[in-house]
């Protein structure tokens, strides 16, 4: 298991922006698919946005598509969220995650997790 830290979450008006970053241990992280992951009060878990190991092809819940934007930059271990035009249901805990089969969406692909950073998006 790879140890994965999340930070970047904070309060935020809706139409504002905020940028998540999720570090990760290991050398392997470059070998990996990432993704975001968020969970809202008395809401399921959900897929947010993916990206395969070499940065070059992502993916996006259709909730976030046009205003999210996932990047990495495998030399420094790092995943990124870029999200734009903020929403109060945008509000959640959002999780950073490896995962086990490139292109996947669901939880159980995901092999690492972190704990976690908080969202709160104000209207």
């Amino acid at each position: 298991q790879v140890q994965l830290v999340e930070s970047g979450g904070g309060l935020v008006q809706a139409g504002g922006s905020l940028r998540l970053s999720c570090a990760a241990s290991g050398r392997t992280f470059s070998n990996y698919a990432m993704g975001w992951f968020r969970q809202a009060p008395g809401k399921e878990r959900e897929f947010v946005a993916g990206i395969n190991w070499s940065g070059r092809s992502t993916y996006y819940a259709d909730s976030v598509k046009g205003r999210f934007t996932i990047s990495r930059d495998n030399a420094k271990n790092t995943v990124y969220l870029q999200m734009n035009s903020l929403k109060p249901e945008d509000t959640a805990v959002y999780y950073c995650a490896r995962g086990t089969a490139d292109g996947a969406i669901h939880p159980s692909y995901f092999d690492s997790w972190g704990q976690g950073t908080q969202v709160t998006v104000s209207s």
